[in-house]
């Protein structure tokens, strides 16, 4: 039987960055201490300050190496088609990785992937002719909706499955007399015309559409 002592000599940053994210991806990042993370790994906990500075460190380096990559910008051939892609692919991580929104919304980072994405990002709205106003307005915004619908979808009650059952028992307690449009929309749900389900895609090609009309009335003037 190994011991700690000769586990922790096979120790690696990376391999506790790893470590660490899947514990994240199962239980949360509030059940992740670095107690929990040696037990894990079979080393005692002080073994882990050899490579990690503190839990914020550890933090820190768990989001960048979640950070996706995206396609380079010398690929871009239409900015409208990498803001797509980009926003599939980071709805994706979000989806393998739900810890990571709250991160990238309020963390400070600065590791090189996520650096490397911000540039790119920027890069594809600044080719397009966006000027730096613009682009950081149009890159903000996009980030807002891509987060925003991703912790919406996370944290919300119901599974789609859910959805038509639950309305039918909702239905009482919104009297067409008195919420005549949250009855009529409860209705359509229970009958089939509308699954209730939200569309990422939808609100996505809202706020494209929004840009390109922008951009074309600059470059019209």
């Amino acid at each position: 039987m190994k011991s700690k002592q000769s586990t922790s000599q096979k120790l690696s940053r990376q391999k506790i960055i790893d470590e660490a994210i899947r514990i994240a991806d199962k239980d949360g990042l509030s059940k992740l201490s670095m107690r929990k993370l040696a037990e894990r790994l079979d080393v005692e906990a002080m073994s882990l300050y050899h490579h990690i500075e503190n839990k914020s460190d550890l933090i820190s380096s768990m989001v960048d190496a979640v950070v996706p990559t995206i396609p380079a910008l010398h690929d871009c051939k239409d900015w409208k088609e990498a803001m797509r892609q980009r926003a599939d692919i980071m709805r994706a991580t979000l989806i393998t990785h739900p810890w990571a929104a709250q991160e990238f919304v309020a963390g400070f980072n600065i590791g090189p992937n996520m650096f490397r994405y911000v540039d790119t990002t920027i890069g594809y709205l600044l080719h397009a002719g966006f000027s730096y106003k613009m682009t950081d307005y149009a890159w903000n915004t996009l980030d807002s909706y891509i987060y925003g619908y991703n912790m919406q979808s996370q944290n919300f009650p119901l599974q789609p499955h859910e959805y038509q059952s639950v309305a039918k028992e909702y239905l009482p307690m919104i009297p067409k007399e008195t919420y005549p449009n949250m009855h009529g929309m409860t209705q359509s749900i229970i009958k089939g015309t509308h699954d209730g389900i939200q569309d990422f895609q939808f609100g996505l090609e809202l706020i494209l559409e929004s840009l390109d009309r922008l951009l074309t009335n600059k470059k019209e003037k």
